[in-house]
């Protein structure tokens, strides 16, 4: 069965550190393009990082470039999303999801995406 788990979020101060974990299982994570999105209360869902199958293709937002990393390793069938500097904004529930067979990396056409983990929340706070 196809599933995809998230894990590490928390409280953390503006400026902290975070890693979120995205395992997955029922397929070898390494054929697929993986991203993360988030979606902050009272507003849509939105791209924030992909990794593509070769490992070498990933994207950011804008908002999110230069602070945050993602990262695959097909060993432990898990992709990171590690996130440095955090601000309030990037307060949100943090999902993964696995791209259709085929499906290059993309931040911005959510339809190419067809299996999605639970979420885990972030909060940014002092």
């Amino acid at each position: 069965q196809t599933r995809l788990v998230e894990s590490g979020g928390g409280l953390v101060q503006p400026g902290g550190s975070l890693r979120l974990s995205c395992a997955a299982s029922g397929f070898a994570l390494g054929y697929y393009a993986i991203g993360w999105f988030r979606q902050a209360p009272g507003k849509e869902r939105e791209g924030i990082s992909c990794i593509g199958i070769s490992d070498g293709t990933t994207d950011y937002a804008d908002s999110v470039k230069g602070r945050f990393t993602i990262s695959r390793d097909n060993a432990k069938n898990t992709v990171y999303l590690a996130m440095n500097g955090l601000k309030p904004e990037d307060t949100a529930i943090y999902y993964c999801a696995r791209g259709r067979p085929g499906a290059g990396c993309s931040i911005k056409t959510q339809r190419e995406y067809n299996y999605w983990g639970q979420g885990t929340q972030v909060t940014v706070s002092s």
